[in-house]
């Protein structure tokens, strides 16, 4: 007898319906039920057998942060002239805040900095629930500030640094935007925000559509959400948290928001976008049918998965070639 699959499963393509069968078959009881440790455990990534995108080299560099140092990788793309410096991508991983690592976003910042020309630096900020709001945030702006200081040192033009990240990595990317806009800090020059999780009230429609979703379920996102915020926020967080909250979003860099069809935070997602572009910010916005959430970083498993990658390329690319152009 065929188990029966939950009905958003559906709307999956072939690639995506296998991973999610074989997730189901891994990932038995569900996170909230796990625990952090025990799912960080369970979900650890294991490195690929498949050949590595070819780069100059991959950098192993540790970040001074107020909170002391961290890791990160910073990922030189081929065929960079020693004398020019190259444009920089800050990516945060995704993980709903108390997940992730370098590994597992380590084979799509490869694919980025090989495809698009631009350095990447891939952070492992502090996780939830041991270092709750504003910690990731915190490591997040403090990178940045460092990445911008040494930039000169590693071949990077410091005026062209973008951030972006995947999921809880997206919110980071949006909510440190808005930190330096409200700050009067220079801003990247433009923020690549893949399936974020920008709101806290889990109110749009997507929440309960696709509730059953593989790897992120609804009620999942929520224990994920109350480990970063911490008990002593609940009810009271700011947009710096949630950037939906944000007043305005005038005055933003340009965005690029990817989002997958099959994910509870679809919605609230492209309302960010949305919200984006009626406040005056250029925002592109694109929507990729038949996957779930998760989909980006795995590379070589979905198909969309290297669609999703050219947009970020095409998206870089475009900001390199306006700046050429402004300045030629």
């Amino acid at each position: 007898m065929t188990k029966s699959v939950p009905p958003s499963w559906e709307r999956l393509d072939a690639d995506a319906l296998l991973v999610a069968q074989a997730i189901a078959e891994t990932l038995t009881t569900p996170v909230r039920e796990l625990g952090a440790q025990a799912a960080r455990e369970l979900l650890a990534s294991t490195p690929s057998d498949r050949p590595l995108t070819p780069l100059d080299w991959v950098e192993a560099v540790t970040v001074p942060t107020r909170s002391g140092p961290l890791r990160a990788r910073l990922y030189h793309p081929p065929g960079s002239p020693a004398e020019d410096l190259r444009p920089a991508l800050l990516y945060l991983h995704g993980g709903g805040f108390v997940l992730g690592t370098l590994d597992g976003v380590d084979e799509v910042c490869r694919a980025i900095a090989a495809r698009s020309g631009w350095a990447v630096l891939s952070l492992e900020y502090r996780l939830a629930p041991e270092h709750p709001y504003p910690a990731a945030l915190e490591d997040s702006l403090d990178t940045l500030a460092w990445l911008r200081g040494s930039a000169l040192d590693r071949g990077i033009d410091p005026g062209v640094i973008a951030v972006g990240g995947d999921s809880a990595g997206g919110n980071l990317a949006a909510a440190l935007c808005l930190h330096l806009r409200d700050h009067r800090l220079p801003l990247p020059v433009t923020q690549v925000l893949v399936y974020p999780a920008v709101d806290d009230r889990f109110s749009t429609p997507s929440w309960t559509r696709f509730a059953d979703a593989p790897l992120l379920t609804t009620a999942d996102a929520r224990w994920l959400w109350d480990q970063y915020i911490g008990p002593g926020h609940q009810g009271g967080v700011d947009q710096y948290a949630a950037p939906m909250k944000a007043t305005s979003l005038r005055g933003l860099p340009s965005a690029l928001v990817l989002t997958a069809e099959v994910d509870p935070l679809r919605d609230d997602a492209e309302a960010y976008a949305e919200r984006l572009r009626h406040d005056g910010v250029p925002t592109t916005a694109i929507r990729h049918p038949g996957v779930f959430h998760g989909f980006f970083t795995e590379v070589g498993v979905f198909a969309r998965t290297d669609e999703a990658i050219d947009d970020v390329v095409r998206h870089l690319r475009g900001i390199t070639a306006a700046r050429a152009a402004s300045t030629a």
